[in-house]
């Protein structure tokens, strides 16, 4: 009998990777068609050793010279390059490469990886700063229904980090840090929208790195 046969099909689908490029011309975005961290975790590295023992995938990719950041959150992964090289050059080879490491070793995360690394690399990408009264929840729940999947969508990420005399702080990773549009969206759209929905709000920068 061949009724063992159907058991082969519960083989899992090769993964595939498509690039997007991100308001940063810096950093392109690889959308991977399985979901590489858990919803809600975010792990940034931003130099070679960061990665080391915590992200195969993360070390993986800094062994490429061109590269100087990783992000990774939910299904994507935001590569930061340096000046060494266009985007048109390398943007194939680089979706290649991580497709073929997930379609091969697969690993984004060690499974004994340290807690503290994992919580340090999450830390970097910046979860919101604790509430310290009702403004600062409903900046944080405007940043959160309104601003973020947007940010996200775009390979960044944006967190609160403090409401002080009017003035909002934000974090800006990803494909958000150092664009050269981040400023002008900062001011035009978040701050905008922030004084309309928090009386008080004043201004909105962004975290000094």
């Amino acid at each position: 009998m061949q009724a063992t046969e159907p058991m082969i099909t519960g083989k899992r689908p090769p993964v595939t990777v498509y690039a997007e490029s991100t308001p940063n011309p810096t950093t392109m975005r690889f959308v991977s068609s399985r979901l590489l961290v858990p919803d809600g975790r975010i792990l940034e590295f931003r130099s070679p050793n960061e990665p080391a023992g915590v992200s195969p995938l993360a070390e993986k990719v800094f062994n490429l010279p061109f590269v100087t950041g990783v992000l990774l959150s939910g299904n994507f992964i935001s590569v930061t390059k340096n000046n060494s090289v266009d985007w048109d050059l390398v943007q194939l080879e680089l979706r290649e490469y991580i497709q073929e490491f997930l379609n091969t070793d697969g690993r984004v995360v060690y499974d004994d990886a340290p807690a503290q690394a994992l919580a340090d690399a999450n830390e970097r990408a910046s979860s919101h700063a604790e509430a310290k009264g009702p403004d600062d929840e409903k900046i944080i729940r405007v940043l959160e229904e309104y601003i973020r999947p947007a940010v996200e969508g775009d390979g960044g990420h944006i967190a609160f980090r403090s409401f002080i005399d009017g003035q909002v702080t934000v974090s800006l990773r990803g494909s958000c840090s150092g664009c050269p549009s981040s400023m002008v969206t900062l001011k035009q759209g978040i701050e905008n929208l922030l004084k309309h929905e928090v009386p008080g709000v004043r201004e909105v920068v962004a975290e000094e790195l």
